[in-house]
């Protein structure tokens, strides 16, 4: 069973010489074209074993016979589809990828977009066009996430297709590479790029969309509140417990995160592995305070009116987020934009970027970086000396330096 639901098509397999055997051809004519016949003995059952193909001429056949030797160097079919060599394989294409998350994410882009788009064409095929032209269709109806966990995995397959001789490189490597949706990001200025362009741009409006959420239950503003202002994602949100609220030390400890998987919900480490320790920031305190209030330490902090997790999809289609949204001017705000809004404010507090790292659980200084204002000082000084030289007595001045001495004349 692949990552990503439902198994991937089965597809009958065909036989395949073993290596080494020997294989003996005859053609028939037919009125419809040629059948092309071949025969082998299998070296361990001893049972002869045939394999017949309709072609339309002799060069046809002598192709199919050809193909049949070549599979019996390799020691497999080399005129298998894409679909029928990601079933030979199950799930060796997804070694090494934690299966409640990447495994799972990669195994949804190779059955829902990469096998129906090339799953009917030979591996032998593939081309890095075909994968290309595969893209640009992709990128008229997908964002860039969506096309890379796409791309990914079909790299992976065709490594393995590699590996085992079928082919000789990998034309999708360089592909996971390329500039995904190009134009929708060519005219984007470096701020509109940035996290801080997804984030809520004050406490006021804040509290209005956590008001909001609270007349569809206190649970969904509870959700607006912590993941603002403990700058967390929704999984991690979910994931805390009524012990990692430490008042003693004024934090709160992200460990877990708990998002919904194959199977039902699945709790984990955090992203980066390690868990993190956040401030409690006043305007947080009331609502911690609550939600702690006559609980053990083991239990949940924030559960749904129901009394189960709350996830970003319940989240949103419980309380219509993009209705809500919209009408406090912010279209384009996600869940996880909450997350980039407690990063951003506390950027803005001056809260030293090594801080803000541990903070956020950043592997990269770079990704921390992002959330800073862009600083424009050095700008502003330079404008002031191009102002001094421009003035009156500032090009005086640059004339009397740079005239010939008059001296002695």
């Amino acid at each position: 069973m692949p990552r990503g639901g439902e198994p991937f098509p089965k597809a009958e397999p065909k036989p395949v010489p073993p290596v080494g055997v020997k294989i003996s051809t005859d053609m028939e004519r037919r009125t419809y074209g040629i059948r092309a016949r071949a025969r082998w003995t299998d070296p361990i059952t001893k049972r002869r074993v045939i394999r017949t193909e309709i072609v339309p001429d002799e060069a046809a056949a002598h192709s199919f016979f050809d193909q049949l030797r070549n599979s019996s160097v390799k020691g497999m079919d080399t005129a298998m589809t894409l679909t029928e060599f990601v079933t030979s394989i199950g799930e060796r294409w997804a070694r090494g990828l934690d299966p409640t998350s990447t495994g799972e994410t990669y195994g949804f882009g190779l059955k829902l977009r990469v096998l129906p788009a090339l799953g009917h064409l030979p591996v032998t095929q593939i081309t890095a066009g075909i994968i290309d032209r595969t893209i640009d269709g992709w990128e008229q109806r997908y964002g860039a996430s969506t096309i890379k966990n796409s791309i990914a995995p079909l790299v992976r397959v065709l490594d393995e297709a590699v590996r085992d001789g079928l082919i000789t490189i990998n034309p999708a490597k360089n592909r996971a590479k390329r500039s995904l949706n190009r134009n929708a990001f060519r005219n984007q200025s470096a701020e509109q790029a940035s996290p801080r362009a997804h984030a809520i741009p004050d406490m006021k409006t804040l509290n209005k969309l956590a008001k909001a959420c609270e007349k569809v239950g206190q649970s969904y503003s509870d959700f607006v509140m912590l993941a603002a202002l403990l700058a967390a994602r929704s999984s991690e949100v979910s994931g805390l417990q009524v012990g990692d609220v430490r008042f003693d030390k004024n934090l709160v400890v992200i460990s877990r995160q708990v998002f919904p998987g194959k199977g039902g919900l699945i709790t984990k480490p955090t992203k980066s592995r390690k868990e993190r320790r956040v401030p409690i920031l006043e305007p947080l305190r009331p609502v911690l305070e609550r939600l702690t209030a006559g609980k053990e330490p083991e239990d949940s902090l924030l559960v749904g009116p129901k009394g189960g997790y709350l996830t970003t999809a319940t989240v949103r289609d419980a309380t219509d987020w993009d209705a809500i949204v919209a009408k406090l001017g912010l279209p384009n705000l996600t869940r996880h934009g909450l997350r980039h809004t407690g990063a951003t404010w506390m950027a803005d507090a001056g809260v030293p970027l090594h801080v803000l790292q541990e903070i956020l659980g950043h592997a990269s200084m770079e990704t921390t970086r992002g959330y800073l204002h862009p600083d424009d000082r050095h700008l502003a000084s330079a404008a002031e000396q191009a102002n001094a030289f421009l003035s009156p007595s500032g090009q005086k001045r640059h004339s009397s330096r740079t005239s010939p001495s008059t001296r002695g004349l």
